[in-house]
């Protein structure tokens, strides 16, 4: 084995990001992975630069995948999935926690044809409990579990979303999680489960700052970060203003301006220019992060996201990767966070058009031959985009 997952088969019916990024990592890690799409597809091929058909966000999310195109409510749909589910080892979905069971695919009809599959099911507010139907994307669990609120406390700006999905990407790594243990546990006992993963459980769950606010004891944490702008472009240093002035006056020959009798608002701000005035000395990166280094404070530069192909820690690990474009030339990709000592992991090949692997997919996993696929197209239980079939 060259990758850690290679010998398993997973089935993709989710659509977004909670969900496809759970199954974009099993493909990273090796696993044959079938993204299931429905005939009007997934919404996010609507989003973000388009390159030979293939948007910017469903091609991040999707890297690595085959794709089948399958209309769930079309005759013959379910025993093409329940075929293809006695291959499989895992699948995920991400509708509502009443879609599947009413096609017929629920845990219950899947589990009756392969008692070893493991099933994660992510929902916005889980299969059990009483908003169960209620439909989620991550900025609904962002405001339902207090990360926009908060925010705002902090911040003292107008209530506004994050600036990532991190609803969606916690259930996906949560729900990536639960697969692993899950086969781990039928590495014991053969038998697979059900995982109901809710993204607000997951959020909340992944929560670090929550006990300040159950305990109403923000007081007790860290002072905040201080940022300054330097001549070199904004910095991020953490650690509070009393322990950076205290470590620059002990160690770099800082003055401290304040007198004894000096009331404390007056000596915090006579003390914060001459922080300043000394920052303004350390005109390049190579000086501040001397400075920093020797007064051993961590800090970072506040980059914009669209330069981060130039941090040098990303380009010595190879975070962004190119892969096929599917138009002549190559596109960027950014990569699973796995370093293995002995195994590899990354993005495996390109994204699919939808049901572009009707034909090779279906040969694989269930011998079907061209005649065989071509009549589940020609009855509507399979599709694919007219210009990028099977010739």
């Amino acid at each position: 084995m060259q990758y850690p997952l290679e010998d398993l088969k997973v089935l993709d019916f989710s659509r977004v990001l909670a969900g496809p990024y759970a199954g974009r990592m099993l493909s990273d890690l090796g696993a044959d992975v079938i993204k299931v799409e429905p005939p009007d597809g997934d919404v996010t091929r609507y989003w973000g630069l388009d390159i030979a058909n293939l948007p910017g966000y469903f091609h991040q999310q999707n890297v690595g995948k085959r794709n089948v195109c399958i209309d769930l409510r079309a005759d013959g749909a379910r025993d093409l999935v329940l075929a293809l589910v006695r291959e499989a080892d895992i699948l995920i979905e991400n509708y509502r926690p009443d879609v599947m069971p009413r096609l017929g695919l629920g845990y219950e009809d899947l589990t009756a044809v392969n008692p070893a599959l493991i099933m994660l099911s992510i929902s916005g507010f889980g299969h059990k409990g009483p908003e169960t139907s209620r439909p989620a994307y991550a900025p609904v669990v962002h405001a339902e579990a207090g990360l926009i609120q908060r925010s705002q406390n902090r911040d003292d700006v107008k209530l506004h979303d994050l600036p990532v999905s991190v609803a969606d990407t916690n259930a996906s790594l949560h729900g990536l999680v639960g697969i692993l243990a899950a086969l781990h546990m039928r590495s014991h006992t053969g038998r697979g489960q059900h995982i109901d993963m809710a993204m607000i459980e997951a959020t909340v769950a992944t929560d670090d700052m929550l006990h300040y606010d159950l305990d109403a004891s923000h007081d007790t944490g860290p002072l905040p970060n201080e940022i300054w702008d330097m001549p070199f472009g904004p910095v991020l240093i953490s650690a509070g203003f009393p322990l950076l002035f205290r470590m620059l006056v002990n160690e770099l020959g800082v003055v401290d301006p304040s007198t004894p009798g000096m009331p404390l608002e007056e000596k915090i701000e006579a003390r914060r220019q001459a922080v300043g005035a000394y920052m303004l000395t350390l005109d390049t990166t190579d000086k501040f992060a001397a400075a920093m280094k020797t007064i051993n404070i961590a800090w970072g530069e506040i980059r914009r996201p669209q330069e981060l192909e130039k941090q040098p820690t990303l380009i010595a690990r190879g975070t962004f990767t190119q892969v096929d474009d599917r138009n002549g030339s190559t596109r960027r990709v950014t990569q699973s966070p796995y370093h293995f000592s002995a195994a590899k992991s990354g993005a495996r090949g390109p994204a699919a058009h939808r049901g572009e692997h009707c034909h090779e997919a279906l040969a694989d996993w269930l011998g079907y031959d061209a005649a065989q696929v071509d009549a589940l197209l020609a009855t509507g239980v399979l599709h694919h985009d007219p210009d990028w079939h099977h010739h």
